[in-house]
């Protein structure tokens, strides 16, 4: 019908491209959407992350899932992971200037004593297996299995306050509203499994500093953030049906509602709404693949023997042992959070315990990923956003130590790998003989996470996002693989 004068006059931009229908819109989408990165693949033109499909890596992947430990608080390195004989000798000696004058530090305010590993047996290091890595033996299970680790001791980090210091080592960024680096994977190469997502999360304890966003998709499209499932009640909430819902009803109702998304994703041409309908059908098909996925009772006994795992309850042991289950059903990425590693305080007592809490079901879940073949394939990360001082906070005055902690430390703090192709055995990196600054081969947290990438096949230059203008990326402007590390 031909539109009058008194149209035309009426008729904004905005309404003329809409009016002139799907012609210009169907050829002008296509374009749009992969320049934004929705649609095809950064990886590959050919294959679509939106709805969850492969992608091929930019070269030969040695990892094709990742399980990522995040220990929220940052547990002590020095106490766990980097021995200082010469730090124990000088205990409660006055903290050298160069330390503390003009440092940042969180909670410390006048000058603090240099505090030693606490000299008790339960916290003595020894070398173990044939690398003869020196390992705490607050943690006697890891122990076990140093053989496959990557020891990294050399981490550093510009944050010391724990909100930022998580967001930029989860997400590359320290600000709010930058994709997680499970999105980012997500992002990258999708699932292999139409009825999972690409990306779960586990919490034991409280929500981190950083909320939701440490797993959030940020600027990506929101099928690739993070979906959290509970060992314990209802895995996902609001997936299960209400009382007298049938599985068919359900399913009239996604229909209708994907048929009024589609109709308005073609007048909108909004990728948000194509989102909205993909995980509509993802919420339908995981309804059936959940339920199973998450009802651990089917493992066999010796399994739940050498977790530690309880089914029904919702502990840490429990999600290492659903973490196998889901990277062994195809999910690419798995990131396990744990609360409760900020020790300021009684660090003597505290980090015994909640070094008992993870210690055996860590060590089980590498063990158990090695005897199933999984565990080449399978990169394991341990985590945190920074270390713990090499000095002592909260003495109270009187010469005793079980009541005073370590402050946050920005300077160096340790990670681990373990499979998915890094050495085994193996330690990179190395702080002085208290602990305090890096002396050989750093590695930022740019650098970490390009590696990671790079053990997933992934160029992390290569593996942009085109958002307001600007193509960002996990690394943002940095990041240099460590070599040393790959197997």
């Amino acid at each position: 019908m031909p539109i009058s004068q008194s149209d035309l006059r009426k008729l904004t931009r905005r309404h003329l491209f809409r009016q002139l229908g799907s012609g210009i819109g169907a050829i002008a989408l296509g374009n749009m959407l992969l320049e934004d990165g929705w649609g095809a693949s950064p990886l590959t033109l050919n294959s679509s992350t939106a709805s969850g499909a492969l992608a091929a890596p930019h070269f030969p992947a040695t990892a094709k899932n990742v399980i990522y430990i995040h220990l929220v608080g940052a547990p002590s390195q020095i106490d766990l992971f980097d021995e200082k004989p010469e730090l124990q000798k000088r205990n409660g000696q006055l903290c050298p200037d160069e330390f503390f004058k003009g440092k940042q530090l969180a909670f410390i305010r006048k000058q603090p004593s240099l505090l030693g590993t606490p000299k008790k047996k339960a916290f003595e290091f020894r070398s173990c297996g044939e690398s003869g890595i020196r390992i705490s033996n607050l943690l006697p299970h890891l122990q076990q299995i140093a053989d496959e680790l990557t020891l990294i001791r050399s981490m550093h980090t510009e944050q010391f306050n724990h909100a930022p210091a998580q967001l930029l080592m989860l997400s590359g960024f320290e600000r709010f509203g930058r994709p997680s680096v499970g999105s980012w994977i997500s992002y990258g190469l999708g699932s292999e499994n139409r009825n999972l997502p690409a990306f779960v999360v586990l919490i034991t304890g409280q929500v981190l500093g950083a909320g939701n966003s440490a797993w959030g998709s940020g600027f990506l499209p929101t099928v690739h953030q993070g979906i959290e499932f509970r060992s314990k009640g209802d895995p996902v909430l609001f997936l299960s049906n209400p009382a007298g819902v049938q599985p068919s009803s359900r399913r009239d109702v996604i229909d209708a509602v994907n048929q009024l998304n589609r109709r308005q994703l073609q007048r909108e041409q909004d990728p948000e709404i194509e989102t909205r309908i993909q995980q509509y059908e993802l919420a339908y098909r995981m309804q059936t693949s959940v339920p199973e996925l998450m009802d651990i009772r089917s493992e066999p006994q010796h399994v739940h023997q050498l977790y530690g795992t309880k089914p029904g309850e919702s502990s840490f042991a429990n999600n290492c042992l659903l973490a196998r289950r889901l990277v062994e059903r195809g999910v690419r990425f798995v990131q396990l959070f744990d609360q409760g590693w900020d020790m300021h305080g009684s660090i003597a007592t505290r980090l015994p315990q909640k070094c008992k809490q993870v210690d055996r079901p860590i060590a089980a879940l590498i063990a158990d990923l090695k005897q199933r073949g999984m565990l080449d394939d399978t990169l394991v990360v341990w985590s945190s956003e920074f270390g713990r001082t090499p000095m002592g906070q909260g003495n109270d005055g009187a010469g005793n130590q079980t009541k005073i902690g370590r402050d946050h430390h920005k300077e160096s703090f340790a990670t681990w790998m373990a499979g998915g192709g890094v050495k085994r055995g193996f330690c990179y990196g190395k702080t002085d003989e208290l602990g305090y600054n890096i002396v050989a081969d750093p590695m930022h947290i740019h650098d970490f996470n390009a590696t990671l990438l790079h053990l997933l096949g992934i160029d992390h230059k290569k593996l942009t996002f085109k958002y307001q203008g600007r193509n960002f990326r996990l690394t943002d402007v940095k990041g240099i693989v460590a070599k040393k590390i790959l197997a």
